[in-house]
């Protein structure tokens, strides 16, 4: 099954924090004029969170690794992806495609003339840190964690990807899903900003991972397979370190094993 019942549980939880956002401001307006809501916390070296699908930025804001950042005087950025919590949510396939994600924080980080910065990933965020290395021409990334994914998401044609886009565009054509799209619609997120984010998900082949240079921690927990192989995603970079945390997919990154492994590597 690609989605257990106590992943849909954990993300029924995770949603009723993420979505009680009441303001928008910061906005940045981005390339095509979507506006994404962003917050900074700290004066020290810029990185940048980005979080999984169907979440927000206030999310990262109740984890031990947000708290270790600020704590350790980063300057932490998080901000909503498009489609979800206080940005824009266009009803638009367009406004999802050609990389749009990576084009809005490589936009913010102009606004605020950050030349360099890391950047950490959870999960779907990831995947769009993946796809920002791999576009990242003017090596303005100088480490990079991916938490959460293993190798499945280079594959253009994932099944799981695949599956959530139906699961959203298709009310019930997968019951495995189900309890996770009704536990999304009770906790009022955009279904369909949802669907497109899923049908425009980015996709970063082994070629372009094999061409990025600056290191990056690969990081999962010990129970999460979600997304395929950890240490076969690591193998793939020339410059990885691969670590594993204990809990699920939906618990790892709230452990505080995984804030000890993210900031020791960030300050190396």
């Amino acid at each position: 099954m690609l989605f257990r019942l106590s992943t849909a549980l954990i993300f029924a939880f995770l949603l009723s924090d993420v979505y009680a956002q009441t303001t928008r401001e910061p906005l940045f307006k981005s390339f095509d004029g979507t506006q994404i809501h962003y917050d900074v916390i700290g004066q020290g070296r810029p990185v940048v969170l980005l979080h999984g699908f169907n979440n927000t930025g206030e999310g990262w804001k109740n984890t031990p690794v947000y708290k270790a950042l600020v704590d350790a005087g980063f300057k932490v950025i998080t901000l909503d992806l498009r489609g979800n919590g206080q940005s824009d949510k266009p009803h638009m396939l367009s406004a999802y495609q050609n990389d749009a994600e990576v084009r809005d924080v490589m936009g913010l980080m102009e606004q605020m003339f950050i030349p360099s910065f890391d950047v950490v990933g959870y999960s779907r965020g990831s995947i769009v840190a993946a796809r920002l290395l791999a576009m990242d021409s003017r090596k303005q990334v100088s480490k990079a964690v991916l938490g959460g994914v293993g190798l499945d998401f280079t594959n253009p044609n994932w099944p799981r990807r695949r599956d959530f886009y139906e699961a959203f565009a298709k009310p019930g054509s997968h019951p495995e899903l189900q309890a996770m799209v009704e536990n999304t619609v009770k906790a009022g997120a955009d279904t369909v900003a949802l669907k497109f984010q899923q049908q425009a998900q980015p996709y970063t082949s082994p070629v372009e991972l094999a061409s990025v240079r600056i290191p990056v921690l690969v990081i999962c927990g010990t129970e999460d397979a979600d997304n395929g192989s950890a240490s076969e995603l690591a193998s793939l970079l020339p410059n990885a370190t691969l670590a594993s945390v204990p809990g699920t997919h939906g618990a790892a990154r709230n452990t505080p094993e995984f804030a000890e492994k993210v900031l020791d590597f960030l300050k190396k």
